[in-house]
């Protein structure tokens, strides 16, 4: 499977979040990394310490996004991967954009249910005799 245009990875990743709302609940994993697939590594000299810090010209990146299911429900292709290559010159507009669809879905999550945890807490503080 190739990588979706930046448009195409918007609308899909859209739909991911949407899909969300509904029973199918879960992680979404959003990670991104240097794409550096046709770059000689420089070799290293004396002011630059680790060559890879300094590509010679900007790198594109690569974004992915899925959903976390697990393997029973891969084998149902129920699984989502999407993934996009984003060029350095478009580095600022794709962020922009980026952050305006996450913070759009992340506006129905549920906060974290913390009660349990500080329950736990003040039990142990209260059952831990004092020294005497």
């Amino acid at each position: 499977m190739g990588h979706l245009s930046n448009d195409e990875f918007f609308v899909k990743l859209q739909e991911l979040f949407d899909g969300r709302k509904g029973k199918d609940h879960g992680a979404i994993y959003l990670t991104q990394k240097r794409l550096s697939y046709k770059q000689p590594i420089p070799e290293a000299t004396t002011d630059a310490v680790i060559p890879e810090l300094h590509p010679p010209q900007p790198l594109p990146i690569l974004i992915r996004a899925t959903n976390g299911k697990s393997k029973e429900k891969r084998k149902e292709k129920l699984k989502v991967k999407l993934s996009t290559v984003v060029e350095p010159d478009a580095l600022p507009a794709f962020f922009a954009r980026y952050a305006d669809v996450c913070k759009a879905s992340m506006t129905t999550l549920k906060p974290r249910d913390r009660s349990k945890r500080k329950g736990k807490a003040k039990k142990k503080k209260t059952t831990a005799a004092p020294a005497a």
